[in-house]
């Protein structure tokens, strides 16, 4: 069985842009999170789903660096995006991750790809937004589900955002077209929406660069939470920020494409 993991990094951002270069002790975000992920013992192969901007040349020399490979493609049809750096590898379950989220945790992509493929009724898994941190997404999707999306999706925020048209139209949601299912935190539920180990914001970049100075960049997500947990100060910095503000965006300025 192949499990393939896509990240997507782009150099372009609204909010912060090139983010996920910024540097911690030496190393990029990206770079940071590309480890991380390669600590996954579920994975088969890595790829960056990454844009044909010009500063995507700054995201392949990390990728080059952690020995990567990579797919370019458009800047706002990122479900075609994501479908063109999946397709050549014919998986039979795709891993989508985002690189805003450099303490990504590989027993978190472990846990749910070992539930997807032990369910396999499931089209789609992903982690529970209300128990897990922000900073913490992982969706499990077989790759016909992909392949589905990209052929039928038609609304600009369902290809902007890759994943909508299979959670809205999921069983979950009281659609048809999927089965879907959200992994609940092992850990409980302690308000996770309150947490960020995100990178959208200039202050999100502060709490990282804290959490990694005083903790390093190979702990479990539950010790970086237990240190915002025990500093409110440092909870504080971001913790004003919504999540899926991008998302959230996106609907607002909807509109049907023609493909």
């Amino acid at each position: 069985m192949k499990i393939l993991a896509i990240t997507q990094a782009r150099y372009g951002s609204t909010r912060l842009p090139a983010k996920i270069l910024k540097e911690v002790n030496g190393k990029t975000l990206l770079e940071i999170h590309l480890r991380r992920i390669l600590q996954s013992k579920t994975i088969n192969k890595l790829k960056i789903a990454t844009t044909d901007e010009e500063g995507s040349k700054y995201i392949i020399e990390v990728a080059d660096k952690v020995g990567v490979e990579y797919f370019k493609g458009s800047v706002n049809d990122v479900l075609t995006r994501f479908y063109g750096t999946a397709f050549p590898e014919k998986p039979d379950y795709v891993i989508r991750l985002t690189s805003d989220c450099p303490l990504i945790d590989p027993n978190v992509i472990d846990v749910v790809v070992t539930f997807a493929i032990e369910h396999p009724e499931y089209d789609y898994v992903r982690t529970d937004a209300k128990s897990f941190p922000d900073g913490l997404d992982v969706e499990v999707m077989k790759f016909s589900a992909i392949e589905k999306a990209y052929n039928e999706a038609n609304l600009k925020s369902e290809r902007e955002h890759v994943t909508p048209y299979i959670w809205k139209n999921g069983t979950i949601n009281g659609g048809t077209l999927y089965k879907t299912y959200n992994y609940p935190n092992p850990a409980g539920n302690f308000n996770a929406d309150d947490y960020r180990i995100t990178i959208d914001e200039p202050e999100d970049f502060q709490v990282l660069k804290i959490l990694i100075d005083n903790l390093g960049i190979e702990k479990d997500w539950k010790v970086y939470i237990d240190f915002l947990l025990e500093h409110k100060e440092v909870y504080d910095i971001n913790s004003k920020f919504g999540n899926n503000e991008g998302y959230v965006k996106s609907i607002a300025n909807d509109s049907v494409i023609n493909k």
